[in-house]
């Protein structure tokens, strides 16, 4: 008799999953927002700057999901401990984790770039890191998920972008570490390595990219839900996305 054939394992559905995004009032964040919106996922979106987390919210609330806009300084604890518990009063749980909101800082060498610079950029991007997960933990069960917008700059060095490449380093050291102690409980940990993606941080990396060769926030989305929408069988533990055009 022939082998039987085994069926394929179910795609991961996020219609009606919870999703909290940070830095969700443009470029990756907000691109991601879009795309878990039409995917029928519940949003929670948050940022520093009101006006535009607001436009926000309204742009996405017109997709037919619930979205909770809550403005938020990441670097301070008891401003995500607020978010965090508004989100538990409303969803009663959280699916998916993006952690997405970071900054840069102007191209500078080690020897010229000022110790507050240096403490902004860690604070943000990787002390932020750890405060908004720690928070957000109790509300993750067994099927969630958590993606960690890390950058190329987390497997690379750029010379004159020290805080910045420290900063997503250590991030990177954070996620894995993370993975590992979350494997038993069923929350998929994915790191999200992109490339050169056409955002606002250029203004202040580099303002004269050529941003013509960069990704979009779009594509980088695209890859993003397509992991999420893995079988919870597996699981892509760097998402690794670079542009097609090649080193810039």
């Amino acid at each position: 008799m022939p082998a039987k054939r085994r069926s394929a394992p179910p795609i991961s559905h996020l219609r009606g999953k919870v999703a909290l995004i940070t830095g969700a009032n443009r470029g990756i964040g907000l691109a991601i927002a879009r795309a878990l919106a039409s995917e029928g996922c519940d949003l929670v979106v948050t940022a520093r700057d009101v006006r535009t987390l607001e436009k926000t919210g309204r742009e996405l609330a017109r997709l037919k999901v619930r979205v909770l806009v809550h403005v938020c300084d990441v670097r301070d604890p008891v401003a995500i401990k607020a978010l965090l518990a508004t989100v538990e009063r409303q969803f009663h749980r959280l699916d998916i984790l993006i952690n997405n909101a970071g900054v840069a800082h102007p191209s500078k060498n080690v020897e010229k770039l000022p110790f507050e610079s240096w403490l902004e950029v860690i604070d943000n991007n990787l002390n932020a890191l750890f405060l908004v997960t720690h928070a957000a933990l109790p509300l993750m069960k067994r099927g969630g998920a958590i993606v960690n917008n890390l950058s190329i700059a987390a497997k690379r060095v750029f010379a004159g972008s020290s805080a910045y490449n420290a900063s997503k380093h250590g991030a990177l050291g954070f996620t894995s570490t993370l993975r590992e102690e979350l494997r038993s409980q069923g929350i998929r940990v994915i790191a999200l390595i992109a490339g050169a993606t056409d955002t606002e941080i250029w203004n202040t990396l580099w303002p004269q990219a050529p941003r013509e060769k960069m990704m979009s926030p779009q594509t980088v989305a695209v890859a993003v839900v397509n992991a999420l929408k893995l079988p919870l069988a597996g699981t892509l533990e760097e998402l690794v996305i670079l542009p097609t055009a090649g080193a810039l």
